[in-house]
């Protein structure tokens, strides 16, 4: 890393500290960030899913003016904003589909993605509607594939956005552990609510290796959640939503801006 990119990013640390960030407010972003183009890639937890107030045209992608990017733009005023993070991506959706906006010009790229290519979802059924016994098998499954099968396919979206932003600082967003433990909280068992959130810290681990082997920084939303997760009595995480189903598991609006918007906001 060339010394002039590392005076930038620890000057971003510094102001970011010096700002005491904390829920919906926003730091102003570097310099670096705020003058070139923002290119806001990734799955549901980047393009806002659960947090309702959906942009026309987004269609399924479901990209809210709620979502920690469009705060982000909002408050930082980039030369350019391109928001192209859609529900349900995995990464080869990333690889396929939303590369188009990058260019040499791109200062700025956030991506959350990886949970759908390990079965997030089929894993939340299962824990959900079969027992602690099914749940853990599928949980480890789910392990055996972050281990062996995702580092390949992150390193070939990273690769990606580095070979077309040459010139972005890029943040890679993880995901909350869901469950707050040790409490009084109907539906899932102890065991499950354990292992959902052992396998959240897994995945977190291997996100966060392969965002530094390719010089990204690593958001780690699971500080910001903490005390927000389901069963803490004020979740900024949507549980099992039975009238809309999608919105299961995903940030509330107070979650994007209060558990993604300032991890990103620090990382620039």
């Amino acid at each position: 890393m060339r010394r002039s990119r590392l005076v930038l990013i620890l000057s971003a640390f510094l102001l970011a500290l010096a700002t005491a960030l904390t829920g919906a407010a926003a730091a102003q972003a570097s310099p670096q960030a705020a003058n070139g183009g923002y290119v806001a890639l990734g799955d549901s937890y980047s393009s806002g899913v659960g947090a309702g107030s959906y942009i026309s045209g987004s269609g399924d992608c479901k990209r809210s003016t709620k979502a920690y990017p469009y705060l982000w733009q909002a408050a930082n005023s980039p030369s350019s904003f391109d928001f192209v993070a859609c529900s349900g991506a995995r990464t080869g959706d990333v690889l396929s589909g939303q590369l188009g906006p990058l260019s040499a010009t791109t200062s700025l790229v956030s991506i959350s993605i990886g949970g759908n290519d390990a079965g997030f979802a089929d894993v939340m059924t299962t824990c959900v509607l079969q027992s602690d016994s099914s749940c853990l098998s599928r949980i480890a499954t789910a392990k055996a594939y972050v281990d062996s099968t995702l580092p390949g396919k992150l390193d070939s979206v990273y690769t990606a956005i580095r070979t077309r932003a040459p010139n972005a600082h890029v943040v890679v967003l993880g995901y909350p552990r869901f469950y707050q433990l040790g409490t009084t909280c109907i539906g899932l068992s102890e065991t499950k609510r354990k292992a959902i959130n052992g396998a959240a810290d897994h995945l977190a681990a291997a996100l966060a290796q392969r965002a530094g082997a390719h010089g990204f920084t690593f958001g780690d939303v699971r500080t910001t959640f903490a005390g927000h997760e389901i069963c803490s009595g004020n979740s900024w995480l949507h549980s099992v939503d039975w009238l809309n189903i999608g919105n299961s598991y995903h940030p509330k609006a107070a979650g994007q801006s209060g558990g993604y918007l300032p991890v990103l906001a620090n990382a620039v």
